[in-house]
């Protein structure tokens, strides 16, 4: 992988505040992590659940074995070195510094894509993708399938900027637009974007503002829940007749992934109040792994010492960095920044490739797909994999983009 330079970013970056600046990953003082092990440790834990399921919420033996490891076993330095081995900048756009990872492949047709994160997530997410993309020859693909690779933290993310009384709005269609922008400004005249979670939603934002740079967009969360579907789901009704196996199976998903919204709703309403979130680090932790079901299953085998895709350090990486940027109340405000309907179509016009997890909040049919992005252009369901894609099954998901990124190459 190469280093980006002015040279190669296709254009003289503007001085001042649009200035593309190196950006460092910053060394932990020593004694901030062992604050932290430190609080951990100190946690007052609440009585044991009185089911025997995660029905109430994640249980208290997983969330013990998580503390006992981030006390004692855990090192962040490694994440860090992780991080620091990646070239990265922060520019300025509608005054708030966007941080993002900048990899160039060393083949010199690459494609440039912008992926983006979602929540509970961060650039941790997409680590695991960056040589796959950039360097296909060395994972089983040609050098004609190459990208060169952009992973910016959203605001209020990572080491981006935090939104403030004086700059906020920052909805996925801000995003979308400064995302925009940050191609544009590193010199790319045509560039494809991909994302999931809040991701996809800034993703399929940017497919909706259409800007003539952009070929095409990859989503692994999907807008596309059909409009009659959706009225069946809001009524809590069954699963209307006549749908297909896979229609049927995605409508009972959503219906179940709606009992799980408690902390979308929190988050949507009332961000501030979770003001604990910054002050303990493990409730922090309960609060970011309870995503979803598949998930919440996922990392808890992962701390049973049963990992499948996400180890336990792969947790904690993200958790700790959300702990360590002071995140979680920024981070939570772009659901209250959100104005859109989870899983409505947004009208998308340019081409769309669909990759459709079996593990995702929903799986999306091929059927409700075709509906949704008239210029689908990719549609694949795959056998494994869940919410975290790239996280999870990031040789899964490079695969993916590869194949439906292939047609739109120049």
């Amino acid at each position: 992988m190469t280093q980006p330079n002015v040279t190669q970013q296709g254009g003289t970056q503007a001085a001042g505040k649009t200035a593309v600046r190196p950006f460092q990953v910053p060394d932990v003082p020593e004694a901030e992590l062992t604050e932290l092990r430190k609080r951990v440790s100190a946690t007052r834990w609440p009585e044991r659940e009185t089911v025997a399921d995660a029905s109430q919420g994640v249980q208290l033996a997983t969330m013990q074995k998580l503390a006992r490891y981030w006390a004692t076993d855990y090192d962040w330095r490694k994440c860090e070195e992780k991080l620091k081995a990646q070239p990265q900048f922060i520019t300025e756009i509608d005054g708030l510094d966007i941080h993002f990872i900048h990899v160039r492949s060393k083949h010199q047709d690459a494609l440039p894509l912008i992926v983006t994160h979602g929540w509970p997530g961060s650039i941790v997410e997409q680590l695991k993708i960056i040589d796959p993309l950039t360097n296909p020859t060395a994972h089983g693909g040609k050098g004609s399938d190459a990208f060169h690779l952009v992973i910016p933290s959203m605001p209020g993310y990572g080491y981006s900027g935090k939104p403030s009384p004086t700059n906020d709005g920052w909805d996925p269609a801000k995003i979308a637009r400064a995302w925009i922008v940050l191609m544009k400004r590193l010199g790319y005249d045509q560039f494809v974007a991909q994302g999931g979670d809040w991701g996809a939603a800034v993703t399929e934002s940017m497919g909706v503002q259409a800007p003539p740079e952009l070929l095409g967009i990859h989503i692994n969360m999907p807008s596309a829940v059909p409009a009659d579907i959706a009225k069946a789901l809001a009524a809590h009704a069954p699963p209307p007749s006549g749908l297909s196996a896979d229609e049927k199976r995605a409508y009972e998903q959503v219906a179940a992934f709606g009992k799980h919204l408690g902390y979308a709703i929190l988050m949507g309403t009332r961000p501030q109040t979770l003001t604990a979130l910054a002050d303990s680090p493990v409730g922090l932790a309960a609060f970011m792994i309870d995503h979803d079901d598949r998930s919440l299953e996922l990392i808890t085998r992962s701390f049973d010492g049963k990992p499948e895709g996400l180890t336990r350090d792969d947790v904690l990486d993200n958790i700790t960095l959300f702990w360590l940027t002071n995140t979680a109340i920024s981070a939570a405000r772009l659901y209250w920044e959100n104005k859109s309907v989870f899983f409505a179509p947004v009208g998308v016009s340019i081409p769309v490739a669909v990759s459709a997890f079996p593990d995702e909040l929903y799986q999306c049919p091929r059927s409700w797909a075709e509906k949704a992005y008239p210029k689908l252009i990719h549609y694949n369901r795959l056998a494994k994999g869940g919410h975290f894609a790239a996280w999870e099954q990031p040789q899964l998901l490079s695969e993916e983009l590869r194949t439906g990124f292939r047609s739109l190459r120049p």
